[in-house]
């Protein structure tokens, strides 16, 4: 695991944890909050991986020229 993967897990344990707090005491501003970190850190955790793989075909490309 790569310290790429636990920032972004980290971001969507604290947006959930954001999230309960604010359904809870009824804050909809930290409730919301929790919500975007979670769908936030998915998508950054997507994007990490997409550019990983399209890293490691070039990478295979260039060794297949020469």
């Amino acid at each position: 695991m790569s310290w790429k993967d636990i920032v972004c897990l980290c971001v969507i344990v604290i947006g959930v944890v954001l999230f309960l707090y604010g359904s809870n005491y009824y804050n909809a501003v930290v409730g919301w909050t929790g919500v975007c970190l979670v769908f936030g850190g998915l998508f950054a955790e997507i994007i990490v991986k997409v550019c990983e793989i399209v890293a490691k075909r070039e990478s295979c490309l260039q060794m297949i020229k020469f």
